[in-house]
């Protein structure tokens, strides 16, 4: 058996699976926030903490990408989607918490469908993410990046909607800051999928 001192594939699989991971119960814990709307301290927290785990996943295969000789893929290709994941669950957290520090005392319907929007994303970006070390699949992820595109479409109706509803309402401006901001952090979770597929796409093309 011959033994190799250069570093060569570094542990890339196994961290995007993790933060696939993440990202999933993350959106999971957010939806749960919104339709059962209890303990929002104790489920924000929950949420921050997922968010700080996420952030170390990140940090970890920033190192991996510095400290491997050779990549499974491009490294701006490994950074990217190292990056672009980790901002969905930057914007999955900022809408927990601007729920909680705004004291909204209780949910929207579009919150709720926006929640739940994300939800779906983060579930196909997981299988999409879970296929990466098998290069000889590669091309099936697409039809995970289409539904996720189809998700975005569908989340940008609703937040348009929703905005809409907030201004021909009887909302005080106050209450209009409030959910403007909420919903804008859920769109940018979802709008950040779909910036997660556009690199799983870049990466399929280079490879398949």
């Amino acid at each position: 058996m011959r033994l190799s001192l250069i570093p060569r594939s570094g542990r890339f699989f196994e961290l995007f699976d993790k933060s696939a991971r993440n990202l999933v119960v993350a959106s999971e814990a957010l939806t749960d926030l919104l339709e059962h709307f209890e303990n929002v301290g104790t489920k924000t927290v929950h949420l921050k903490d997922l968010e700080h785990e996420g952030d170390e996943i990140t940090h970890e295969i920033y190192l991996q990408v510095h400290k491997t000789f050779v990549t499974p893929f491009d490294r701006e290709d490994i950074a990217a989607l190292a990056q672009r994941m980790d901002d969905v669950m930057d914007y999955i957290e900022g809408a927990s918490t601007a729920i909680r520090i705004y004291g909204i005392s209780q949910p929207t319907a579009a919150a709720r469908g926006l929640a739940d929007l994300i939800r779906l994303q983060c579930v196909q970006l997981e299988k999409a993410v879970s296929v990466l070390r098998h290069k000889g699949r590669l091309k099936s992820i697409l039809e995970q990046l289409k539904e996720i595109n189809r998700l975005e479409n569908e989340a940008d109706s609703l937040y348009l909607d929703s905005m809409a509803e907030l201004f021909r309402g009887e909302r005080n401006a106050v209450d209009i800051i409030k959910w403007r901001d909420i919903y804008d952090q859920l769109e940018e979770a979802t709008d950040s999928c779909e910036q997660v597929a556009y690199v799983l796409e870049a990466i399929v093309l280079k490879h398949a």
